[in-house]
């Protein structure tokens, strides 16, 4: 998918008058968020839930309707971003009965180590500020682990990036009045208490990264 996109998206918002702009991504679309921020200078704010710190291959069919072989997910200016593969040679783990692609992706890290640099989104060139929000109990990929190395790299680069984090929580965030059912096709790790724990944390700092300096919170009395 071309970045170009979601570039796209922010240059009709503008045209209607934004002049602040924020993304909001979930796995996947976490990694879309932190890679739009990276070459997109106008974004303000990056918030990626259970996010990745590397660029990913496809997973699914492409374009041209191949799966293989194994292709970016996304391209800039008509160039493919480098990536990891997906290891062929992964043996299914399960959790719950489900399969757990935890272990596929630790496995890809491990298997393709020397593409790892290059894959990294470089987040520390981005302008907006970035929000992470992981749970430890991830059963499909290990969000907590990327969340954790991204902060790291902002904070050497003397980049503020914020981290909603609970150990127990797996893949999804319950967002307050969220009611979101667990996937039965793939295991998600964690339980609905962390989950929603998880969510309200985040949802607070999702809040205050939002507002904007001249609007304080309201307060219920």
């Amino acid at each position: 998918m071309p970045l170009e996109t979601f570039i796209e998206a922010v240059d009709e918002l503008a045209r209607k008058g934004c002049k602040r702009f924020a993304f909001v991504g979930t796995s996947r679309g976490a990694e879309a968020a932190l890679l739009t921020a990276v070459y997109e200078p106008r974004l303000d704010v990056a918030i990626a839930f259970s996010p990745t710190s590397v660029v990913w291959g496809n997973a699914g069919p492409g374009r041209d309707g191949e799966v293989w072989p194994q292709r970016s997910s996304w391209t800039y200016q008509g160039i493919p971003l480098p990536f990891i593969a997906s290891d062929p040679y992964w043996k299914k783990a399960y959790r719950d009965d489900l399969v757990s692609y935890r272990s596929l992706h630790e496995q890809s890290l491990r298997r393709f180590a020397s593409e790892v640099s290059a894959a990294t989104i470089p987040v520390e060139s981005a302008k907006a500020e970035i929000v992470l929000v992981a749970g430890g109990d991830d059963a499909v990929w290990p969000s907590e682990v990327f969340a954790k190395s991204i902060i790291k790299r902002l904070a050497a680069s003397e980049k503020r990036g914020r981290l909603v984090f609970n150990q127990e929580a797996g893949h999804r965030a319950l967002l307050p009045g969220e009611t979101t059912a667990r996937s039965s096709l793939h295991a998600h790790g964690g339980n609905d208490q962390a989950d929603a724990a998880l969510g309200q944390a985040a949802w607070d700092t999702v809040v205050e990264v939002l507002q904007l300096p001249s609007e304080p919170l309201v307060q219920n009395s």
